[in-house]
């Protein structure tokens, strides 16, 4: 079946290349690309996959990766994802691992590296797909379209829609799976058409099935090789088709026999009630995502929560773009099978099989997905559209394009270099987004800007009016600027729209104490316990609330139950040693305090309060001890000094007594009770130098 020679491969004006330098130009393309991005933080969906995802730390023990699904949570919960992606969750830790922590960089550099090294190999693929196998004598594949495949790799590696794959750290689930892809592909290949061998059709599953394990589309690779069967082999058809079954199956089950709960926030054309509306948005979508392929300007990392308005007559405008999408794959598929080309007919076919198979998983036809559009999907597809685009372009304006390409980029990787830059470039694409706005806010927030993140917070409520985590964040700020009357009025309608808001009960709880709405404090915190069994916070606010009411055993309760559930929950436990100085339990105290420094033996402030009980049961030594040891971890804690300073004072070390009280005044001239110990101190020294006179 090989052909002797592409005749539009000559056409193309780049070099002919070897195979080796053909893939190193790729793959330095790629690299240019995206190199910026390698010092990038960890941005968006990155704080949940990566940053507060336990199993990726080496203390979790390492089976967990695969009973948990990609976010580190539990498969049977009812809160998962079902994504099931132990083989990229792993490479995650071995960074985390390799780098002794979490830092960046390491990750960023090996989703460059896994992107180069998909771009070279997509030299391969093409040459496949364009030009047929063809053997030289000595068992060598031959590229017999080397231009063309050069110019569908290099448009590949150089296009922006795989930014968010590449700069998102988070999209190394689909750089792994579309490399496990190739590699089951290629191998299948290495199957002689003329004889069969079971061996490389097994070894192809085995990599079919590291692509699952890698992101779900993996399973997508089988109907790209069965392209590959020829004509009376029906054995390896079945074989695939028996391999295909078993994955499927094996992750059917795994995700609990059922798929994931999303809502009408993440994808709301699939809650149409209209089946004619919800086919009609889908088809929107498929033309929005070809959009983005065409013309990668116009990216966004996220396309939910209004960026693009549902379509609800049949007579919308948008509606022109879906036809004109289908009029325009309706051509390519009728120049597919009916071109007098074979060459033509090769090329479109495998072209159109590679740019729709990879988007199945993605296009809401066999299951809802938990998205609007995302670009991550589009990473494999990708390369089927630029072998068409290879295939079709026109040659002078190729150098052109693919310079726009690698300057678009460029700047699309320096944008996801940081929250900041990606949040604040999503608001020119997608200016009714409410998520990007919530995003922006929380951005600022967390950066101190809290005038500036309410104006995104508002505009967030403005455009999606039931946004409950806009609203408790806002919530948050206004309270701690003490706008209290419209922060519990913003979080009573938060939990009324989302009852089981944990969350958003605590933040209310909190705010209708500091308004001496006590009764009602209380049972809000109540109502956060109840949706959230093991709310360590909560039942130290709690036991804030007892403690005012003064209910110290409510309180010290609701602390013990706060450190229980958090063992290294500093304030509960501090908290309980200074109630329990307070109201002369000196013994209990220090019992708790001493607890509390096995479990944090470097927490200043628990070893301050203790310092203080000590000293009042008269055991100086140990007091000074631990006042001198919080001292060396927060020298500058005036009240620490000021303290030490007291005891030195009660034990008759008088100068000693001198000293810290004049470095707490120095740190501290306000402090309360400081000066007048210290002038207390002062005139007993004069008194004693009188005396020695």
């Amino acid at each position: 079946m090989a052909q002797t020679e592409i005749n539009w491969d000559q056409q193309i004006p780049l070099p002919k290349l070897s195979p080796f330098h053909a893939k190193i130009a790729v793959a330095l393309v790629a690299l240019l690309c995206f190199i910026n991005s390698y010092d990038g933080d960890f941005v968006f969906d990155d704080s949940e996959a990566i940053v507060n995802n336990k199993d990726l730390n080496p203390a979790t023990p390492l089976n967990n990766i695969w009973r948990n699904d990609f976010w580190g949570s539990n498969l049977s919960s009812n809160n998962s994802h079902k994504s099931y992606r132990p083989l990229t969750v792993l490479t995650f830790r071995l960074n985390y691992l390799m780098a002794g922590g979490l830092h960046p960089v390491g990750f960023h550099v090996l989703n460059i590296g896994l992107h180069s090294l998909i771009s070279a190999l997509m030299i391969d693929m093409f040459s496949i797909l364009i030009g047929g196998l063809a053997y030289d004598g000595n068992g060598n594949r031959l590229n017999h379209a080397p231009k063309a495949s050069l110019l569908a790799g290099l448009l590949f590696a150089a296009h922006p829609v795989h930014t968010e794959s590449v700069a998102g750290i988070v999209g190394r689930a689909d750089l792994l799976c579309a490399l496990f892809f190739q590699l089951s592909f290629l191998t299948y290949c290495r199957e002689n058409e003329e004889k069969f061998s079971i061996h490389w059709i097994a070894v192809s599953l085995l990599l079919c099935a590291a692509a699952m394990l890698c992101k779900e589309q993996g399973i997508t690779v089988l109907v790209g090789v069965s392209e590959r069967v020829k004509t009376g082999l029906l054995i390896r058809l079945a074989l695939l088709a028996m391999g295909g079954a078993s994955l499927l199956y094996a992750r059917w089950r795994i995700m609990g026999t059922g798929p994931p709960a999303f809502t009408e926030v993440d994808n709301p054309a699939s809650f149409a009630e209209n089946v004619f509306l919800r086919v009609i948005n889908y088809n929107y979508y498929y033309s929005l995502n070809a959009w983005v392929l065409l013309c990668p300007w116009w990216l966004c990392f996220d396309w939910s929560m209004g960026c693009v308005p549902l379509i609800k007559s049949a007579f919308d405008w948008r509606t022109a773009w879906l036809l004109l999408l289908w009029c325009f794959l309706i051509g390519l598929i009728s120049q597919a099978l009916c071109s007098q080309d074979s060459q033509r007919r090769r090329t479109l076919t495998l072209g159109l099989v590679l740019l729709v198979v990879p988007f199945l998983p993605a296009c809401n036809i066999f299951f809802r997905v938990g998205f609007v559009i995302a670009e991550r999907v589009l990473y494999l597809s990708s390369a089927g559209y630029c072998l068409l685009l290879a295939y079709g372009l026109l040659r002078a304006s190729l150098l052109a394009l693919l310079c726009v390409y690698v300057a678009r980029c460029a700047l699309r990787s320096h944008q996801w270099r940081s929250e900041q830059s990606l949040f604040t470039s999503a608001l020119s694409v997608c200016p009714l987004n409410a998520k990007v706005h919530y995003n922006v806010g929380k951005n600022l927030a967390d950066r101190g800007n809290t005038s500036a993140a309410i104006k995104y917070y508002r505009e967030a409520v403005r455009l999606h009016p039931t946004y409950v985590h806009a609203m408790n964040n806002l919530g948050n700020i206004l309270k701690e600027r003490n706008e209290l009357v419209e922060a519990e009025e913003l979080l009573a309608k938060a939990v009324l729209i989302q009852p089981d808001f944990a969350a958003a009960w605590m933040n209310l709880g909190i705010v209708q104490n500091s308004l001496k709405k006590f009764k009602e404090a209380e049972q809000s915190y109540w109502n956060a316990i109840h949706f959230r069994k093991k709310y360590p916070d909560c039942y130290y606010n709690l036991g804030r609330l007892y403690a005012d009411l003064n209910r110290h055993l409510d309180a010290l309760n609701a602390w013990r139950n706060a450190t229980v559930l958090k063992p290294d929950h500093s304030l509960a436990w501090n908290n309980m040693v200074i109630l329990l100085d307070n109201t002369g339990n000196l013994a209990q105290a220090e019992a708790i305090g001493r607890e509390a420094l096995k479990l944090l033996p470097n927490d200043h402030t628990i070893m301050f309060s203790l310092a203080n009980v000590l000293g009042k049961l008269q055991k100086f030594k140990e007091s000074e001890g631990f006042f001198l040891q919080a001292l060396r971890i927060n020298p500058n804690a005036a009240s620490c000094h000021g303290n030490l300073a007291v005891l030195y004072h009660r034990w008759g070390k008088l100068e000693l007594a001198k000293k810290h009280y004049e470095l707490s005044l120095k740190l501290d001239p306000e402090a309360p009770g400081t000066r007048d110990n210290y002038n207390m101190l002062r005139r007993k020294l004069d008194q004693n130098k009188d005396c020695s006179v």
